[in-house]
């Protein structure tokens, strides 16, 4: 809800695709320059706590957003600047929350959990930008003030998570255990291919930040139909996640992660050569079922294949990659849009996508051999 009633604002205020790239360029540089001392902090504490406290920032974030709409003082840098805290808040509430789940589950039903846990997520995709889309059309003030209130109900409910495993001991912070999780996916190819290979093809095959201006100036929609758009992608993930908790990926996942990427690749050209609300629909449903095989895959071998004590710091370094893919691909979504248009962009995008998918394919070959998500040996 937030994304698109920021994305949606700062387009009506500028006009400018240049405006959309810088936000997600805004929420991209904290998580960029924390990385590394937020997965320390997630090893360190309590990572229900973590959660809570960044939680309640976005609930105040979205309560300044409320409070400079019915003001009249919300202007493009000030979106820019609490786009700021909303992506430092996320820097720190990613790891915490990625590595809480082996804490809550035990490690053999993680692949399911994960796929659950991000069906339950895609979920709330695909709720919250249709009904921000819709509550904006309302006014701005309406869709700023729901996000206060699931931010701060958020922060309240996971103090609720029980435990089977308790924070590991704190370990003294050094610099070489600061740097010990890049370490760490240096010496695991299976890791670095699965993380490198969702970075740069989320990278160029992201649109979502140039929906606005596919919603209003290529469909000729209005805010509820960029909401639509926005959840899209949540439903077909929200069914890939689905199938895969009932039929969990057990065996070839790399090559199924491969063909996933590829997909998406070719989805994204179908969204950007689009003029019709319903194939851009269908597009954006058949792109996010794609993806989820990337998601499911990544976050099960990061999981499996990571202990307790180093979750915290490989979690964030995947956020990294994640935030990467999506927040600096807006701003290179945005970028290219300026120069060659929102349509030309989406396109190179997803040829971009296909391309790299077939590049990594010989640069990690024991990704594309790996036989099952967890150890080889089947641990």
């Amino acid at each position: 809800m937030l994304a698109v009633a920021m994305g949606w604002h700062i387009y009506a205020l500028t006009h400018s695709a240049y405006a959309l790239g810088l936000l997600g360029l805004a929420q991209f540089l904290p998580m960029f320059t924390l990385t590394l001392i937020v997965g320390h902090v997630a090893d360190r504490y309590d990572r229900r706590r973590i959660a809570a406290v960044c939680q309640s920032i976005e609930a105040v974030a979205a309560l300044m957003f409320l409070v400079g709409t019915f003001a009249g003082w919300l202007s493009a840098p000030v979106i820019y600047a609490l786009a700021v805290c909303v992506g430092a808040a996320r820097a720190f509430e990613s790891p915490a929350v990625s590595s809480l789940l082996p804490g809550v589950v035990p490690r053999g039903q993680l692949p399911q959990a994960t796929a659950w846990a991000t069906s339950a997520g895609q979920t709330a995709q695909i709720v919250g930008p249709a009904l921000g889309g819709l509550l904006y059309g309302v006014g701005p003030s309406i869709a700023y003030l729901v996000c206060m209130v699931a931010f701060a109900s958020a922060a309240a409910l996971v103090w609720g998570v029980p435990l089977q495993a308790r924070p590991v001991t704190r370990a003294p912070m050094t610099l070489e255990s600061i740097f010990s999780g890049i370490g760490f996916i240096r010496r695991q190819p299976v890791i670095l291919g699965a993380l490198s290979l969702d970075l740069f093809a989320v990278l160029f095959g992201g649109a979502t930040a140039l929906l606005p201006v596919f919603a209003r100036d290529i469909l000729h929609a209005g805010p509820l139909a960029l909401g639509m758009l926005r959840s899209a992608s949540a439903v077909g993930a929200l069914a890939g996640t689905i199938w895969f908790a009932h039929f969990p990926l057990r065996s070839r996942p790399g090559t199924a992660m491969f063909g996933g990427v590829i997909v998406f690749g070719v989805a994204t050209i179908v969204f950007g050569l689009s003029h019709n609300v319903v194939v851009s629909l269908l597009a954006l449903a058949t792109l996010g079922a794609a993806d989820v095989i990337s998601v499911v895959v990544r976050m099960s071998l990061v999981q499996l294949r990571t202990s307790n004590e180093m979750l915290g710091r490989v979690s964030a370094v995947n956020a990294l990659f994640i935030g990467s893919s999506n927040q600096l691909g807006e701003f290179e979504s945005g970028l290219t849009a300026g120069w060659w248009g929102a349509q030309p962009a989406v396109l190179v995008g997803g040829v971009a996508t296909i391309g790299v998918a077939l590049l990594w394919m010989k640069l990690f070959p024991e990704l594309r051999q790996v036989r099952s998500l967890g150890h080889e040996t089947g641990t």
